[in-house]
């Protein structure tokens, strides 16, 4: 088994990539297209650092559903990538590196979304049951067609 687990995901959305890249390097504007939102409304939820793109931080807390965790931008390149570095406190403690790029296409921009951290103990006996990728691949084929929704309703696509 490698030591190292990759889940990625890619969508087409019809709209340029700078219009897409606000979505991602702005944590307040993640509530209107996050797969992970609607699990606990109730959650707690901290921004600081910057208020967009590199330094800026989002924490949360919530049920067993969402746990705790904190995201931070750690790199950009506008608007084709961003870097964050994530970081799961509970239900387990893992430190992952998620990434967005983005590439122009005729139709507007492909979106890939890739999560990459180390399979530790705790990950190697889940994967006997269950991939990485069939845990958190369905999640991020719902963010990215719920962040396709909300940037082409806001450009009338």
């Amino acid at each position: 088994m490698s030591e190292t687990y990759t889940v990625e995901r890619s969508i087409e959305i019809a709209a340029p990539p700078d219009r897409v890249y606000q979505h991602l390097i702005d944590f307040r504007k993640w509530a209107t297209w996050s797969p992970w939102e609607e699990l606990d409304p109730d959650m707690d939820k901290t921004f600081g650092g910057a208020d967009s793109g590199v330094g800026a931080f989002y924490s949360w807390s919530g049920n067993r559903k969402v746990g705790q965790g904190r995201m931070e931008i750690v790199g950009t390149e506008e608007p084709s990538n961003v870097d964050i570095d994530l970081e799961f406190i509970k239900p387990f403690k893992a430190n992952n590196k998620t990434a967005f790029s983005l590439a122009p296409t005729d139709g507007g921009t492909t979106v890939t979304w890739t999560m990459t951290g180390p399979v530790t103990f705790l990950l190697r006996v889940i994967g006997l049951f269950r991939s990485m990728d069939k845990m958190v691949g369905p999640d991020f084929e719902k963010g990215l067609a719920q962040l396709k929704a909300v940037v082409e309703s806001e450009s009338g696509t």
